[in-house]
């Protein structure tokens, strides 16, 4: 506060325009710590409202992106669109960095022998990889504030898993057109990926998502890569009687999450 005010003249010049820069700043400095002289500056009405009016298309009417539209369109309530859209494994980073790894995978398919098979190896461990980003303090920084909502915990966790399974297999099947050969085995991964995403929300009752999801990507490369050593034929884990075994095998372990859904760990501070 200071005893000296801005006299009544150099206020409506400097409410005209009428001052040149170096009076502007003096003036702005003297009504930043000057109550009384704030006070003697009229609001600008016009400006006011359209300040609103934009705060409020940002707050209160937000736009919808286009995934939220087409859950929308879907039959998805607006709630659970605009809690889904916000899943960190269905943002642009997340979403590009999974079109490069599937890009990677169908260059390999194209250059290296044996590169479908790679890909076949690759493509499971996409969906659990998603899905153990999908919710948790690590990965979502908006976690608090959702955590503070009644859907916190198993039930967001796993409707963000299943976001992230779809677009993971949706984005997946893409690439496999892609391939240097089309034939039945192009579609091995699509079993091993859903039986690897139960087998980690299974585990997940039990153990960090995080955790059951990157040890059971470990195993099935390494049990992938030993099979093909110890046989000769890499192309075995991927043959009709292992595609078999890999759809029981999701059936089954989604029957345990299902029994055991409230046990989830969603990787909050008990």
């Amino acid at each position: 506060m200071t005893d000296w005010h801005v006299p009544a003249e150099l206020l409506d010049r400097y409410l005209s325009g009428a001052l040149d820069p170096v009076q502007v700043m003096s003036v702005d400095a003297h009504l930043a710590r000057c109550g009384p002289c704030r006070t003697a500056v009229p609001p600008d009405e016009e400006w006011l409202a359209a300040s609103w009016e934009r705060v409020a298309d940002e707050v209160v009417r937000p736009r919808q992106s286009l995934a939220e539209r087409a859950s929308r369109r879907l039959g998805v309530p607006e709630h659970l669109a605009r809690v889904l859209v916000a899943t960190p494994t269905l943002s642009r980073a997340w979403l590009a960095a999974l079109a490069v790894t599937l890009g990677f995978g169908v260059a390999a398919a194209h250059l290296a022998p044996g590169g479908l098979l790679a890909f076949l190896t690759l493509a499971p461990v996409l969906p659990p990889a998603g899905i153990a980003l999908a919710y948790g303090p690590w990965a979502d920084p908006a976690h608090e504030s959702y955590a503070a909502t009644p859907m916190a915990g198993a039930p967001l966790l796993l409707l963000r898993s299943v976001a992230a399974l779809v677009t993971a297999l949706v984005l997946t099947g893409l690439a496999v057109p892609l391939l240097p050969v089309m034939t039945p085995m192009s579609a091995a991964w699509l079993l091993p990926a859903l039986a690897l995403t139960s087998g980690a929300l299974a585990l997940g009752t039990r153990l960090p998502l995080p955790v059951a999801a990157a040890g059971l990507a470990a195993c099935w490369v390494g049990v992938v890569t030993a099979v093909g050593a110890a046989t000769g034929d890499r192309s075995l884990p991927f043959q009709p009687g292992a595609q078999v075994a890999y759809g029981c095998a999701a059936a089954l372990l989604a029957l345990v999450l299902y029994l055991r859904r409230h046990h989830l760990d969603p990787g909050e501070p008990r």
